[in-house]
């Protein structure tokens, strides 16, 4: 019998489309999920398609912001049942508390922080319907490791991994189990792009200085995350619930 099988099984993947969300959408697919994708930026669509269809993956992707809560309710109530939910979908800032506009604040709760409240509403109800299901939000080592610069990221990291705890207690008794997992940097669009904007000429040497300060003295790779993710939702974690997990080449523990 295979391990981590989950035909006949849904699982939404918010921010699915790119990056970390796409390694989880691809990863889920593999494994014979039926998976919906919530995805804001139509550009990143046309090669997730193709290379949905070219392992005859059952997909489907919506278009909505995780942060408006009409438009993400409407999203879940066309899913029939739902298993599983990876609540992915985020965005970076750099910046301390004299360097952070409200707005940016704003724009960063309303994404990492009531886009993963949005999500969890839509999905929980389907949950309870279908007799229990699995939540795994993504935090951040943010979230209990000081970073320089990272003011607003940490502080809505840190209300994913509260939010996780609480409703992981809510909802024990509807064989919820809900989790999270805290990875440190890891190699994606979005590492590249900000690197490219912020040292312009300096790309490589940036690339080489970011990939040592994790001690393993290399990024994390998208797949590594997702792989982490179709352990922490399947069967085999069923004795799992109301934990954090860092991924994160050692940084926590070993970046002294």
């Amino acid at each position: 019998m295979m391990l981590f099988n989950y035909s006949n099984k849904t699982v939404v993947v918010t921010g699915g489309a790119s990056g970390i969300g796409k390694a989880a959408t691809l990863a889920f697919a593999r494994q014979g999920a039926t998976v919906h994708i919530i995805e804001l930026n139509e550009n990143n669509w046309p090669e997730l398609q193709a290379e949905l269809k070219s392992i005859g993956a059952t997909a489907y992707i919506h278009t909505s912001n995780v942060a408006d809560q009409a438009a993400v309710l409407e999203v879940f109530s066309k899913i029939p049942r739902l298993d599983v939910l990876i609540n992915n979908a985020g965005i970076a800032h750099v910046g301390k508390v004299t360097t952070t506009s409200e707005a940016d604040f704003d724009r960063l709760f309303n994404v990492n922080v009531k886009g993963v409240f949005n999500c969890m509403l839509g999905a929980i109800p389907l949950m309870q319907a279908n007799g229990g299901g699995a939540i795994l939000n993504l935090s951040s080592i943010a979230a209990v490791v000081g970073l320089a610069d990272r003011f607003a990221y940490s502080m809505t990291k840190g209300a994913v991994l509260a939010m996780t705890l609480s409703a992981a207690k809510d909802y024990l008794k509807d064989k919820i189990r809900v989790n999270c997992i805290s990875p440190a940097r890891v190699h994606t669009p979005f590492v590249d792009g900000f690197i490219s904007k912020n040292y312009p000429g300096k790309e490589a040497e940036m690339f080489e200085k970011l990939s040592a300060s994790q001690p393993i003295g290399r990024m994390g790779k998208p797949e590594e995350i997702a792989n982490l993710m179709i352990y922490l939702c399947s069967d085999e974690a069923s004795f799992i619930t109301g934990s954090d997990y860092p991924i994160d080449g050692g940084f926590i523990t070993l970046n002294t």
